[in-house]
This record gives C-alpha cells, sequence and structure tokens, in this order.
C-alpha cells in the first residue's frame, strides 16, 4: 500500500435554510440566546467545522448501506466487518477506508490503512466574508412546545435558538488520498454529500433547519457526477 496522489475537492456550500451548529454553551443567562452557533473566535463569524461535515456524511452513509442494523448506531468499526458479507461487507470496508477507524481498533486494522478523506473547516466565502462587515449574518428563532390541548405555548418552554440565515455560503476543501489498490472512494464520497444534501447538516434538521446545497469547483468533472449520482 502507497500513496499515489492527494486530489483537492474544493466548492461551496449554500445554505437553503437556517443552520445550527452548536458552539456548545456551558453557561444560560438569563434572557440571553439558549442555544448559539459556532464562531471563529477572532472574526466572530460563523463557519462549518469539518468534524460536522464528515460525521454526517459519514452517519448517513452508514445508514444507507445497512451498516447501523448491526452496530446498534455506534460507528463501523474495523471489528465489525465480520459481520457483513457479500457486497454489503464491500461498502463498509470502503467507508472505513474512507473516514478511518477507530483508536479502539488499534493494530487489527493496518489492513484499512490511514483515513483517506481530510475534511477541513468551511469558512465564509470571499463574498459573504466582505458582506459580512455591513449585515448581520444570523438570526435568532425563538421555539416553544405547544399543548396539545389548549393550541397555546406551554409555559417555560420557550428557547432561542441562533441560526446562520439562510443564502449565505461558506467555501468546503476535502482532501482525498489515492493509494494503491484503492477502489475509487470519491464516488463513494460524492454520494454521501448528495444524501447529505438531501437529509440536514447541523441540529433540528426535522425541523426544517441546515438544509443546504453543495457547488464544485475542483476537480472540473465533480459537478457533473455530483448532479448524476441518484443516491
Amino acid at each position: 500500500m502507497h500513496l499515489i496522489e492527494i486530489r483537492q475537492i474544493q466548492g461551496h456550500i449554500t445554505l437553503l435554510s437556517g443552520l445550527h451548529i452548536g458552539a456548545g454553551d456551558t453557561e444560560l443567562h438569563i434572557g440571553g440566546i439558549d442555544k448559539s452557533v459556532v464562531c471563529h473566535p477572532h472574526t466572530r463569524h460563523p463557519y462549518i467545522p469539518g468534524s460536522s461535515l464528515k460525521g454526517k456524511t459519514r452517519s448517513l452513509l452508514e445508514m444507507r448501506s445497512g451498516c447501523m442494523a448491526k452496530t446498534s448506531g455506534k460507528p463501523l468499526r474495523f471489528i465489525d466487518l465480520k459481520k457483513y458479507e457479500g457486497q454489503q461487507k464491500t461498502v463498509a470496508r470502503n467507508i472505513l477506508q474512507l473516514f478511518g477507524t477507530s483508536g479502539a481498533d488499534k493494530g487489527d486494522a493496518q489492513e484499512i490503512g490511514p483515513a483517506r478523506g481530510s475534511f477541513s473547516d468551511c469558512f465564509l466565502s470571499e463574498e459573504w466574508t466582505e458582506r459580512a462587515m455591513s449585515i448581520p449574518l444570523t438570526e435568532i428563532k425563538a421555539e416553544t412546545a405547544i399543548d396539545r390541548i389548549s393550541g397555546t405555548a406551554q409555559r417555560g418552554s420557550l428557547r432561542l435558538t441562533e441560526r446562520v440565515v439562510a443564502d449565505v455560503k461558506f467555501s468546503f476543501s476535502i482532501s482525498l488520498k489515492v493509494m494503491s489498490d484503492d477502489p475509487d472512494l470519491s464516488e463513494l464520497l460524492l454520494k454521501g454529500l448528495k444524501l447529505l444534501e438531501l437529509d440536514a447538516l447541523g441540529g433540528s434538521g426535522s425541523r426544517g433547519y441546515g438544509r443546504v446545497k453543495f457547488t464544485f469547483s475542483e476537480p472540473a468533472d465533480f459537478q457533473n457526477r455530483f448532479d448524476a449520482i441518484v443516491p
């Protein structure tokens, strides 16, 4: 097994609805926001962590492959490969090659090798970095639980959630290591991103948050390949 090349996959993520990826607040201030979005500590601009993009893409691929049925919802591990047969085992192995194995696998996963995909944090595009100087990029959305009988808000249930507003655009960059004897893992990656486009990124996806659209600039053929995918 040796490295042949590292491919750079680049483009933009456009928000089609408000996006909430939490900052992990540890304090709740009276009258303040209950859930704030993650922001760069210097610029205070929102961004999409590479871990969020990677994690959701991987979980959707594992869900699509049927692997979750035998992992009890936990991330796929090398030790799980013995639970599968045929095409499902091949797909599970490819997912581990693309996203990497758990540290708990230790030396057992040497034949898988290093994770082929590296997901960078996604910062504002150049256009939106300039626009951020004059317009707000986030909104505060109030949500409350509704009493099913009276049809009114339940007392004490109001929550204020910060969201990055729709139409904001982020730049993304994914590095893909191409190793000898590897299958074409770019196809698996594109399928995962297509599933993400059909699902949601970040929190509260079932309530309409996190709808996104991917646009590819590099490599030149990736946009046509992505558009042609039927998940």
